[in-house]
């Protein structure tokens, strides 16, 4: 028999937390392609007459996104968006999830969302996974904001 009082809880995070999450980091990626990604892109056109086509700046725009998600969320497990959103990114165990985890997680929401999202909730429904998670055994769970710790008072400087 399982001692409960011995097991870890882990609170997954609700659907709603995720989708801001996830669409503050596309607002803050398309933030920085559009002041490094076009002006790159314009030099390059400058003297050719080479023009970006809409499925090459699509295809840029994830490739930027996975990086972003894969960097930050392998690191701390969370991204911009999470961090506002008080939510992590951990492997199936709670541990942290890792680059390669983080890349193949991160892979599904880049390029695939529509895709990823339908297959977790019909295929895996109440779970609050998509199909990336499963695949790369990760769970986005609530970060729990931390308390003042027991026996400290903090106090501003001159008042």
């Amino acid at each position: 028999m399982i001692d409960r009082s011995m097991v870890k809880q882990l609170r997954l995070a609700p659907w709603g937390s995720r989708f801001w999450a996830w669409l503050i980091d596309i607002i803050l990626v398309g933030i920085i392609a559009s002041v490094i990604v076009e002006p790159a892109a314009t030099l390059v056109r400058l003297g050719t007459s080479y023009h970006f086509s809409d499925i090459e700046q699509i295809a840029t725009h994830g490739v930027l996104q996975w990086v972003y998600w894969t960097a930050c969320e392998g690191r701390t497990g969370q991204s911009a968006g999470k961090m506002v959103m008080h939510i992590r990114l951990t492997a199936a165990d709670g541990t942290p999830a890792g680059y390669t985890s983080a890349a193949i997680e991160s892979f599904g929401k880049a390029f695939l969302i529509v895709i990823d999202c339908l297959i977790g909730w019909l295929a895996m429904g109440g779970q609050r996974l998509r199909l990336f998670n499963r695949i790369s055994a990760t769970i986005v769970i609530t970060d729990d904001i931390p308390e003042t710790p027991e026996g400290i008072e903090y106090v501003k400087d001159g008042e």
